[in-house]
């Protein structure tokens, strides 16, 4: 999951010859000042700029050989040893760390060494700094969700910065920087004493969900204007949301109601054109394109999602002398009714500035020992976001997510983390309470985890940290946890600011291309998250543990039960969370053996199907037992199991139960 060792910094350096003092500079394009530190949390004007570091890193504990391990044994979560401590990163400046991120925090002391000093400036345990109790590290600035912790809180250095963990071990990690030219006003990290950025960077993290963020994205002395629409959209028609004819910048856009997006079909296109261009800075479906995931509303950052059934984005978007925003309908049927506002400044692009665009990528299937490709353009930009929903081939089974996400820069490897859910901030995915079901945070977050039917996704956006490059940028993740084995269906946008368009294809999908496709089995696991609803009331225990089943052991939901209850046969009844309406069959993996009993599928005290004898004399797994026929809705369905009977052989009341699986008729 996370850290680059010292003799491999010179690949994580490539040259971005980025123009000093904030490029080539008109008469009416003054230079900008200098911003690094606090300031460009909150400078979303500033999104849009061409960066003026030289190079971009990460220091991360990935495993060098390609292996899995990313941190779990310790062997890369560090760039070198010193006594009993491990150095995490010893970085030359002038430079600027924008991104800390663990999921496997410590109490461990950890120390940061600035410009060769004997002292730490900074020290504090490794959990404290994501606690928001120590200034400058405070929330949101700094967050603990989503089974990770990320701080945003940047920390400049001048020379030197060399961080330091008090401890013999580590796990994962990662680290963003940014390098600068020589000459640079970098100031060493201090205690700040005016609170006034922190408290703006607050204020844009906090929001952006319920209001625009019109007062931190667009430069001083902007004149807005709000234009309201509201329109209607036939079906296989276009209609025009805003449109003008002078220069200036989109500094919020805000569309609803949602729902009118949503739906599997991916049918309502949004498209966006600057200035006349032929080929559209945006078209991709739009609920996708504000971060819906399979269909529905996902995604709440401070910068775009949904709220209150409105879709929102705040990213400003400079052009030169036209804009156009449209949505295309590919629909058959009743025509939408869509309204909303978009916010445009008068500040047109600056000489310094690329142009918004997003790029909408799927791959179905993933191709076998390749990674997944978000973007692969030519030319000057940065990347500032990226949205990915990834379903994988096998009910049950999300290990795709352990795949890496890898950055290359103008030819050179600038990035390599070390773990998909890490990517976006998070860690551990399938763990109850970590990465198990939507987190929205301001800059990353969960859009849902659903290991039924292999499906999770996620979002992040970099703002500090963006991606500059030069010459190229291929971004990429894995699938599965090596060699790209895991065939898989993902599905992304890609952010970016570029000065040419991206090169890469902007055209409308065919609807197969566009279409979620829904998994016909799902594979609830018994022995580990399906969630319980109740089971029998009297003289009757249920656990999770290993269960003999021959010639190993499987982990299992196991019911043990003395006989009849008070209300009847023995039972437990699970949560099982469909992702369509439909006739299912019903199906057990288990464990039969001396203690299994008669179980049969109940639905409305009726019973379905035919009871399925579990008692064997010698233990062993059993798939796919059928039990019965269902008709299930979309979302919670409750399923009871009932101990109606058992062998005369067998020596208990029980039920080993591995899997509950439904396929679709």
């Amino acid at each position: 999951m996370l850290l680059v060792a010292r003799m491999l910094l010179p690949l994580l350096l490539p040259t971005l010859a980025a123009p000093s003092m904030g490029g080539v500079a008109t008469s009416h394009d003054n230079p900008r000042p200098w911003r690094i530190g606090l300031p460009e949390l909150h400078r979303l004007d500033l999104l849009p700029a061409f960066k003026r570091s030289i190079s971009i890193g990460a220091v991360t504990s990935y495993d060098r050989t390609g292996g899995n391990d990313d941190g779990f044994s310790g062997k890369y979560s560090f760039v070198r040893k010193e006594g009993d401590s491990l150095v995490l990163a010893d970085l030359r400046g002038p430079g600027c760390i924008y991104r800390i991120h663990t999921p496997t925090p410590t109490d461990d002391p950890l120390e940061f060494y600035f410009d060769g000093e004997s002292t730490p400036r900074i020290s504090l345990t490794f959990n404290k700094l994501y606690s928001g109790e120590i200034a400058p590290f405070v929330r949101p600035l700094v967050q603990h969700a989503g089974g990770g912790c990320v701080s945003y809180v940047p920390i400049p250095y001048e020379k030197s910065c060399k961080i330091v963990l008090r401890a013999k071990s580590f796990q994962f990690y990662d680290l963003n920087y940014a390098s600068y030219p020589a000459g640079a006003p970098v100031k060493t990290f201090s205690q700040p004493q005016d609170q006034s950025d922190i408290q703006a960077a607050t204020r844009v993290f906090n929001g952006g969900r319920s209001s625009d963020l019109t007062a931190y994205n667009v430069p001083a002395g902007t004149h807005l204007s709000r234009h309201s629409f509201n329109t209607s959209l036939q079906g296989g028609k276009a209609v025009t949301l805003f449109e003008t004819h002078n220069g200036g910048r989109i500094a919020s856009l805000r569309l609803g109601p949602a729902e009118a997006l949503e739906g599997k079909a991916r049918d309502i296109m949004l498209r966006v054109t600057w200035d006349g261009a032929n080929t559209p800075a945006i078209l991709c479906p739009a609920g996708d394109f504000f971060g819906y995931g399979w269909g529905k509303p996902a995604m709440g950052s401070c910068l775009l999602g949904t709220n209150a059934g409105v879709d929102y984005c705040n990213l400003p978007m400079p052009f030169d002398h036209s804009a156009k925003i449209e949505l295309v309908s590919l629909r058959d049927g009743a025509p939408i009714t869509v309204k909303g506002e978009v916010v445009v400044g008068d500040s047109r692009r600056r000489s310094d500035e690329g142009k918004f665009y997003a790029v909408w990528r799927r791959e179905n299937p993933t191709t076998q020992g390749k990674p997944y490709t978000y973007l692969d353009t030519k030319g000057r930009g940065h990347l500032v976001g990226l949205a990915l929903q990834a379903q994988g081939s096998r009910p049950g089974n999300t290990e795709f997510f352990e795949g890496d996400d890898v950055t290359t820069i103008d030819g050179q490897m600038a990035v390599h983390g070390t773990g998909s859910e890490d990517s976006f901030n998070g860690g551990w995915y399938d763990v109850p309470d970590r990465w198990d079901a939507p987190v929205a945070l301001p800059l990353s977050g969960c859009m849902l985890y659903e290991k039924p039917i292999a499906r999770t996704g996620a979002y992040r956006f970099f703002v500090t940290d963006a991606y500059p490059f030069r010459k190229s940028i291929l971004q990429t993740i894995e699938h599965g946890p090596e060699g790209n084995r895991e065939v898989t269906d993902y599905c992304s946008v890609a952010y970016l600011y570029s000065e040419n368009p991206p090169t890469e294809r902007f055209e409308i999908p065919s609807a197969a291309a566009r279409a979620v496709h829904d998994p016909s089995e799902i594979v609830f696991s018994a022995h580990w998250t399906l969630p319980i609803s109740s089971f029998t009331f009297t003289d009757g225990t249920i656990s999770r543990h290993p269960v003999n089943a021959g010639d190993h052991n499987e982990q299992c939901l196991s019911l043990r039960a003395k006989g009849e209850d008070w209300v009847g046969p023995p039972f437990v009844q699970f949560v099982c969370d469909l992702p369509a309406a439909g006739r299912y069959e019903v199906y057990i993996d288990a464990v039969k053996g001396p203690e299994g009993a008669e179980v049969q599928l109940f639905s409305q005290e009726s019973p379905i199907g035919s009871p399925a004898d579990l008692f064997s004399d010698k233990p062993a797994r059993v798939d796919r037992i059928p039990l019965g026929e269902v008709s299930a809705l979309e979302g919670a369905n409750k399923v009871m199991l009932k101990l109606v009977g058992k062998n005369r052989l067998a020596t208990a009341f029980g039920l080993d139960l591995i899997n509950v699986v439904f396929k679709k008729l």
